[in-house]
């Protein structure tokens, strides 16, 4: 039997590790990450203030940043997420982000998919007749790509390379499999671009796997660098699922 996903897994793999110039010394103010004490550096270093004359704490001074919408010197941290459990239909989606993005994704092309996990659509779980429904299907093409595979290798028995055979094969029985295949892919995004595309894909207009786990990258996000994405707030929306907004849109 397959396994289901009924929620995205989010691992964050890498986030700014800052090493201040010892002749460019800020006079820090308050609690903050290395990514955040970059950006404020970063922002800093445009007018020579690194005195700190307002005496900000660093994320009163990212605050600020928002709020002004001076969104560049937020490129400048990066954060890596591991995504699983998500389908090929949401990473289809995620990357049409391309600015400040970077994408590595599974290949089913070189990865056999005989054990393939799927995801179930948010909009059929836990209605018992809808997810057989959608159950069975999955499972037969699971079993049709099967079946082509072992086919496809005895057709390409010609071809002396067997890891080139067993391509061969792959890449084209893939095409039975549906949208709901799980897949796994590396993102990385500099803080700027990852603000636009979650609060294009946390609202209530956005499609309900991808909101998912956009708010689940929001929740990551929000602990590893909470100057950065404090300004949205999560809640339930008129659809009873979980939505969020943005004080600052698009800085």
């Amino acid at each position: 039997m397959p396994e289901f996903f009924t929620a995205p897994r989010v691992t964050l793999l890498a986030h700014p590790s800052f090493a201040e110039p010892a002749h460019l010394p800020v006079e820090w103010q308050g609690e903050s990450t290395d990514g955040e004490r970059l950006a404020e550096f970063a922002g800093r270093l445009c007018y020579m203030s690194q005195h700190n004359p307002a005496k900000r704490a660093t994320r009163e001074y990212l605050e600020n940043i928002k709020k002004q919408g001076h969104g560049s010197v937020l490129e400048h941290a990066n954060y890596s997420v591991l995504l699983e459990g998500v389908s090929r239909s949401l990473t289809h989606e995620l990357v049409r982000h391309r600015a400040g993005f970077a994408y590595s994704q599974l290949s089913q092309r070189y990865v056999d998919e005989s054990h393939a996990a799927f995801v179930v659509p948010p909009a059929i779980v836990g209605d018992e007749a809808l997810e057989g429904a959608w159950r069975a299907q999955v499972e037969s093409a699971q079993q049709a790509y099967v079946a082509l595979v072992d086919r496809l290798m005895e057709r390409y028995g010609w071809v002396a390379d067997k890891v080139h055979r067993r391509k061969m094969a792959r890449e084209a029985a893939r095409g039975v499999l549906p949208n709901s295949t799980e897949t796994k892919i590396v993102v990385t995004g500099n803080a700027r671009a990852w603000r636009t595309m979650l609060e294009l894909r946390s609202s209530e207009g956005a499609e309900l796997e991808i909101r998912r786990a956009a708010l689940a990258i929001l929740r990551t996000l929000q602990a590893a660098a909470p100057g950065f994405f404090s300004d949205f707030e999560i809640y339930t929306a008129d659809d009873r699922h979980e939505a969020a907004r943005i004080s600052y849109h698009k800085v």
